[in-house]
């Protein structure tokens, strides 16, 4: 029975450079915990901007809507 060991192969510059064993296992872990907690970080990213601007939202909406009534208010009063 053989054992199949992992294997990553790097190309950069027209150099091929192949990695195994250990090394290629440590590599492949490194790579993922790369990108997912680049996954993590753009998710908290977008989180944050949807909580500023729901908050903005949730503050400017019904500040807009009181300034329209009292100023509808205001102008109707002095008219004949």
């Amino acid at each position: 029975m053989s054992e199949e060991r992992p294997v990553v192969i790097l190309q950069r510059n027209g150099s091929t450079q192949v990695v195994t064993g250990w090394r290629a296992m440590l590599l492949a872990a490194s790579a993922l915990l790369g990108g997912l907690a680049a996954l993590v970080l753009l998710g908290f990213l977008f989180i944050g901007v949807a909580l500023t601007v729901g908050a903005v939202l949730v503050i400017a909406v019904p500040a807009a809507i009181i300034f329209a009534v009292i100023t509808g208010l205001m102008g109707r009063r002095g008219q004949p």
